[in-house]
Protein backbone atom coordinates (compact mmCIF):
# COMPACT_ATOMS: atom_id res chain seq x y z
CA UNK A 1 0.00 0.00 0.00
CA UNK A 2 1.30 3.14 -1.07
CA UNK A 3 1.16 7.42 -1.00
CA UNK A 4 1.83 9.71 -3.49
CA UNK A 5 2.32 12.33 -0.77
CA UNK A 6 5.35 13.89 0.23
CA UNK A 7 5.08 13.78 3.57
CA UNK A 8 5.83 11.81 6.28
CA UNK A 9 4.39 8.74 8.36
CA UNK A 10 4.69 8.82 12.23
CA UNK A 11 4.96 5.40 13.95
CA UNK A 12 4.49 4.01 17.37
CA UNK A 13 5.03 0.41 18.93
CA UNK A 14 3.79 1.13 22.72
CA UNK A 15 4.34 -1.81 24.86
CA UNK A 16 4.15 -1.89 28.45
CA UNK A 17 7.49 -1.54 29.35
CA UNK A 18 8.89 1.02 26.58
CA UNK A 19 7.50 2.49 23.59
CA UNK A 20 9.35 2.84 20.11
CA UNK A 21 8.72 5.98 18.01
CA UNK A 22 9.53 6.14 14.61
CA UNK A 23 9.18 8.82 11.49
CA UNK A 24 9.34 6.92 8.43
CA UNK A 25 9.06 7.83 4.91
CA UNK A 26 6.07 6.27 2.75
CA UNK A 27 8.37 3.31 1.61
CA UNK A 28 8.92 2.70 5.45
CA UNK A 29 12.29 3.98 5.54
CA UNK A 30 12.72 4.94 9.14
CA UNK A 31 14.75 8.37 9.10
CA UNK A 32 14.29 8.90 13.00
CA UNK A 33 13.73 6.93 15.64
CA UNK A 34 13.41 6.38 19.19
CA UNK A 35 12.93 4.20 22.59
CA UNK A 36 10.91 5.55 25.46
CA UNK A 37 10.12 4.32 28.96
CA UNK A 38 6.35 3.87 29.47
CA UNK A 39 5.85 5.46 32.74
CA UNK A 40 1.94 7.47 33.30
CA UNK A 41 0.88 8.55 30.17
CA UNK A 42 1.22 12.41 30.86
CA UNK A 43 5.04 11.60 31.34
CA UNK A 44 5.18 8.62 28.58
CA UNK A 45 2.94 10.91 26.34
CA UNK A 46 5.53 14.23 26.78
CA UNK A 47 8.46 12.62 25.87
CA UNK A 48 6.18 10.96 22.36
CA UNK A 49 5.00 14.14 21.50
CA UNK A 50 8.35 16.02 21.73
CA UNK A 51 10.14 13.44 19.92
CA UNK A 52 7.50 13.88 16.32
CA UNK A 53 7.91 17.74 17.06
CA UNK A 54 11.72 17.24 16.76
CA UNK A 55 11.97 14.90 14.30
CA UNK A 56 9.53 16.69 11.95
CA UNK A 57 11.44 19.30 12.26
CA UNK A 58 14.14 18.09 11.31
CA UNK A 59 12.62 15.94 8.54
CA UNK A 60 9.21 17.53 7.41
CA UNK A 61 5.77 17.29 7.82
CA UNK A 62 3.60 14.38 8.98
CA UNK A 63 1.32 12.93 7.10
CA UNK A 64 -0.47 10.55 9.49
CA UNK A 65 0.40 8.04 12.46
CA UNK A 66 0.17 4.05 12.80
CA UNK A 67 0.02 3.16 16.52
CA UNK A 68 0.24 -0.68 17.86
CA UNK A 69 -0.26 -0.75 20.98
CA UNK A 70 -0.85 -2.87 24.19
CA UNK A 71 -4.43 -3.28 25.63
CA UNK A 72 -6.69 -4.39 26.16
CA UNK A 73 -7.90 -1.26 23.78
CA UNK A 74 -11.03 -0.22 21.34
CA UNK A 75 -10.08 -0.90 18.27
CA UNK A 76 -13.15 -0.55 16.42
CA UNK A 77 -13.25 2.93 14.17
CA UNK A 78 -16.93 3.46 14.35
CA UNK A 79 -16.60 3.49 18.34
CA UNK A 80 -16.69 6.57 19.75
CA UNK A 81 -13.79 5.73 22.28
CA UNK A 82 -11.92 4.24 19.18
CA UNK A 83 -8.08 4.18 20.76
CA UNK A 84 -8.95 3.96 24.33
CA UNK A 85 -6.71 1.94 26.38
CA UNK A 86 -10.03 0.00 28.24
CA UNK A 87 -9.43 -2.68 31.42
CA UNK A 88 -5.59 -2.86 31.68
CA UNK A 89 -3.91 -3.09 35.08
CA UNK A 90 -1.13 -0.84 34.18
CA UNK A 91 -1.84 2.33 36.87
CA UNK A 92 -3.21 5.81 34.49
CA UNK A 93 -3.49 3.96 31.75
CA UNK A 94 -7.48 2.69 31.33
CA UNK A 95 -8.96 5.47 29.83
CA UNK A 96 -6.07 7.31 28.05
CA UNK A 97 -6.74 7.72 24.28
CA UNK A 98 -4.16 7.99 21.84
CA UNK A 99 -5.78 10.73 19.76
CA UNK A 100 -5.98 12.87 22.33
CA UNK A 101 -2.18 12.53 23.17
CA UNK A 102 -1.31 12.99 19.05
CA UNK A 103 -4.06 15.72 18.48
CA UNK A 104 -1.54 19.21 17.84
CA UNK A 105 -0.71 17.28 14.70
CA UNK A 106 -4.05 16.97 13.21
CA UNK A 107 -3.20 13.90 10.78
CA UNK A 108 -5.66 10.52 10.52
CA UNK A 109 -4.52 8.32 13.29
CA UNK A 110 -5.19 4.14 12.71
CA UNK A 111 -4.66 2.49 16.04
CA UNK A 112 -4.62 -1.37 16.94
CA UNK A 113 -2.88 -3.87 19.47
CA UNK A 114 0.51 -4.26 19.21
CA UNK A 115 0.75 -7.86 18.51
CA UNK A 116 -1.65 -7.35 15.48
CA UNK A 117 0.94 -4.47 14.26
CA UNK A 118 3.62 -7.42 14.93
CA UNK A 119 1.49 -9.38 12.73
CA UNK A 120 1.25 -7.37 9.95
CA UNK A 121 4.85 -6.65 10.19
CA UNK A 122 5.61 -10.37 9.68
CA UNK A 123 3.29 -10.87 7.02
CA UNK A 124 4.46 -7.51 5.24
CA UNK A 125 8.89 -8.80 5.34
CA UNK A 126 9.11 -11.22 7.62
CA UNK A 127 8.64 -14.88 8.65
CA UNK A 128 4.84 -14.51 7.18
CA UNK A 129 5.73 -13.43 3.62
CA UNK A 130 4.04 -15.61 0.75
CA UNK A 131 0.77 -16.72 2.77
CA UNK A 132 -2.70 -15.74 2.95
CA UNK A 133 -3.29 -16.06 6.63
CA UNK A 134 -0.86 -16.14 9.40
CA UNK A 135 -1.25 -15.99 13.54
CA UNK A 136 1.05 -14.40 15.11
CA UNK A 137 1.58 -14.89 19.39
CA UNK A 138 3.88 -13.25 21.57
CA UNK A 139 4.55 -14.69 24.93
CA UNK A 140 6.41 -12.31 27.16
CA UNK A 141 4.97 -9.89 29.51
CA UNK A 142 1.55 -10.31 28.36
CA UNK A 143 0.25 -13.15 25.85
CA UNK A 144 -1.53 -12.13 23.19
CA UNK A 145 -2.50 -13.12 19.26
CA UNK A 146 -2.99 -11.33 15.85
CA UNK A 147 -4.51 -13.10 13.33
CA UNK A 148 -3.84 -11.58 9.71
CA UNK A 149 -5.72 -12.08 6.31
CA UNK A 150 -4.79 -10.83 3.48
CA UNK A 151 -1.94 -8.24 5.48
CA UNK A 152 -5.52 -6.73 7.53
CA UNK A 153 -6.02 -8.13 11.05
CA UNK A 154 -8.92 -10.13 11.90
CA UNK A 155 -11.65 -8.75 14.73
CA UNK A 156 -15.09 -9.11 15.84
CA UNK A 157 -16.45 -6.58 18.22
CA UNK A 158 -12.78 -6.33 19.37
CA UNK A 159 -9.71 -7.31 19.44
CA UNK A 160 -9.01 -11.00 20.34
CA UNK A 161 -7.52 -12.00 23.24
CA UNK A 162 -6.22 -15.28 23.10
CA UNK A 163 -3.86 -15.33 25.62
CA UNK A 164 -6.74 -15.32 28.26
CA UNK A 165 -7.66 -18.65 26.97
CA UNK A 166 -7.47 -21.37 29.99
CA UNK A 167 -4.87 -24.23 29.13
CA UNK A 168 -5.08 -27.76 30.58
CA UNK A 169 -3.77 -27.53 33.56
CA UNK A 170 -3.72 -30.49 36.47
CA UNK A 171 -4.07 -28.84 40.23
CA UNK A 172 -1.57 -31.88 41.20
CA UNK A 173 0.88 -31.89 39.18
CA UNK A 174 0.71 -28.06 39.33
CA UNK A 175 -0.65 -26.30 42.00
CA UNK A 176 1.06 -23.12 40.57
CA UNK A 177 -2.65 -20.70 40.49
CA UNK A 178 -1.63 -18.04 37.82
CA UNK A 179 -0.71 -14.51 38.02
CA UNK A 180 -3.51 -13.77 35.52
CA UNK A 181 -5.17 -10.83 38.00
CA UNK A 182 -8.81 -11.58 36.22
CA UNK A 183 -8.21 -15.17 35.41
CA UNK A 184 -5.52 -16.88 37.31
CA UNK A 185 -4.52 -19.80 35.30
CA UNK A 186 -4.68 -18.53 31.36
CA UNK A 187 -2.24 -18.87 29.35
CA UNK A 188 -0.97 -15.36 30.01
CA UNK A 189 -1.03 -16.31 33.68
CA UNK A 190 0.76 -19.11 33.39
CA UNK A 191 3.71 -18.93 30.74
CA UNK A 192 3.86 -14.95 30.34
CA UNK A 193 7.47 -13.96 31.72
CA UNK A 194 6.07 -12.19 35.02
CA UNK A 195 4.33 -15.80 35.70
CA UNK A 196 7.86 -17.57 35.00
CA UNK A 197 9.17 -15.09 37.33
CA UNK A 198 6.43 -15.44 39.81
CA UNK A 199 6.56 -19.40 39.88
CA UNK A 200 10.34 -20.25 40.28
CA UNK A 201 12.35 -16.40 40.85
CA UNK A 202 14.05 -17.10 37.83
CA UNK A 203 13.45 -16.49 33.73
CA UNK A 204 12.57 -19.42 31.81
CA UNK A 205 16.47 -18.95 29.78
CA UNK A 206 17.95 -19.43 33.58
CA UNK A 207 16.05 -22.47 34.23
CA UNK A 208 17.30 -24.16 30.59
CA UNK A 209 19.20 -26.88 32.74
CA UNK A 210 15.79 -28.02 34.14
CA UNK A 211 13.95 -29.66 31.32
CA UNK A 212 10.76 -30.17 33.29
CA UNK A 213 10.71 -26.41 33.71
CA UNK A 214 10.62 -25.85 30.38
CA UNK A 215 8.52 -28.36 28.88
CA UNK A 216 5.66 -27.30 31.37
CA UNK A 217 5.66 -24.34 29.69
CA UNK A 218 5.49 -25.23 25.95
CA UNK A 219 2.75 -27.43 26.99
CA UNK A 220 0.54 -24.39 28.14
CA UNK A 221 1.65 -22.70 25.02
CA UNK A 222 0.80 -25.37 22.88
CA UNK A 223 -2.59 -25.72 23.73
CA UNK A 224 -2.85 -22.12 22.87
CA UNK A 225 -1.35 -22.99 19.46
CA UNK A 226 -3.28 -25.88 18.87
CA UNK A 227 -7.00 -23.59 19.78
CA UNK A 228 -5.36 -21.50 16.97
CA UNK A 229 -5.33 -24.50 14.51
CA UNK A 230 -8.38 -25.21 15.13
CA UNK A 231 -9.97 -22.15 15.18
CA UNK A 232 -8.53 -20.16 11.99
CA UNK A 233 -6.76 -23.05 10.38
CA UNK A 234 -3.68 -20.43 9.93
CA UNK A 235 -1.22 -20.96 7.05
CA UNK A 236 1.73 -20.08 9.51
CA UNK A 237 1.78 -19.99 13.01
CA UNK A 238 4.53 -17.19 14.41
CA UNK A 239 5.52 -17.20 18.26
CA UNK A 240 7.71 -14.11 18.98
CA UNK A 241 8.15 -12.41 22.31
CA UNK A 242 11.24 -12.25 24.91
CA UNK A 243 10.22 -15.57 26.56
CA UNK A 244 10.04 -17.69 23.45
CA UNK A 245 13.90 -16.55 22.80
CA UNK A 246 14.68 -19.46 25.52
CA UNK A 247 17.08 -22.13 24.27
CA UNK A 248 14.84 -25.35 22.82
CA UNK A 249 11.22 -23.86 23.41
CA UNK A 250 10.09 -23.63 19.95
CA UNK A 251 11.52 -26.71 19.49
CA UNK A 252 9.49 -27.89 22.54
CA UNK A 253 6.80 -26.00 21.73
CA UNK A 254 6.36 -27.80 17.74
CA UNK A 255 6.63 -31.17 19.21
CA UNK A 256 3.87 -30.25 22.01
CA UNK A 257 1.54 -29.11 19.54
CA UNK A 258 1.53 -31.80 16.87
CA UNK A 259 1.01 -34.16 19.62
CA UNK A 260 -1.96 -32.35 20.74
CA UNK A 261 -3.46 -31.89 17.49
CA UNK A 262 -3.37 -35.35 17.50
CA UNK A 263 -2.92 -36.07 13.63
CA UNK A 264 -6.52 -34.70 13.06
CA UNK A 265 -5.85 -32.18 11.43
CA UNK A 266 -4.05 -33.12 7.67
CA UNK A 267 -2.72 -30.58 5.38
CA UNK A 268 0.31 -30.49 3.28
CA UNK A 269 0.96 -26.75 5.21
CA UNK A 270 1.76 -29.00 8.44
CA UNK A 271 4.90 -30.37 7.64
CA UNK A 272 6.18 -33.72 9.99
CA UNK A 273 7.54 -31.70 13.02
CA UNK A 274 5.76 -28.23 12.37
CA UNK A 275 9.17 -26.75 11.54
CA UNK A 276 8.35 -24.92 8.69
CA UNK A 277 4.72 -24.13 9.92
CA UNK A 278 5.44 -22.92 13.47
CA UNK A 279 8.36 -20.08 12.88
CA UNK A 280 9.92 -17.53 15.15
CA UNK A 281 9.67 -14.06 13.55
CA UNK A 282 12.32 -13.09 10.90
CA UNK A 283 12.04 -9.12 11.84
CA UNK A 284 12.62 -10.08 15.18
CA UNK A 285 12.19 -6.85 17.58
CA UNK A 286 11.84 -4.90 14.35
CA UNK A 287 8.11 -6.73 13.72
CA UNK A 288 6.19 -4.12 15.58
CA UNK A 289 7.47 -1.31 14.92
CA UNK A 290 7.51 -2.06 10.88
CA UNK A 291 3.69 -2.84 11.45
CA UNK A 292 2.80 0.66 12.72
CA UNK A 293 4.26 2.02 10.13
CA UNK A 294 1.75 0.18 7.85
CA UNK A 295 -0.81 1.44 9.84
CA UNK A 296 0.14 4.77 9.05
CA UNK A 297 -0.35 4.11 5.45
CA UNK A 298 -4.36 2.61 6.12
CA UNK A 299 -4.57 5.91 7.73
CA UNK A 300 -3.54 7.72 4.56
CA UNK A 301 -5.71 5.58 2.18
CA UNK A 302 -8.69 6.39 4.79
CA UNK A 303 -7.66 10.10 4.49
Amino acid sequence: MQSDANGLIGAIEAGGTKFICALARHDGTIVARTRIATRHPSETWADVVAFFRTASAEHGAIDSFGVASFGPIDIDPTSPAYGTITTTPKPGWSGARYQDALDEFAVPIVVDTDVNGAAIGEWLTGAGQGVKTMAYTTIGTGVGTGIVRDGRPMMGFSHYEAGHIRPHRDPAADPFPGVCPYHGDCVEGLASGPAILKRWGKTLDQLAQAPADLLLVAGYIADLAADLVLLHMPDRLIFGGGVMKTPGLVEALRKATEERLGGYVRHPRLDPGLETYLVTPHLGDDAGITGAIELGRHALVQR
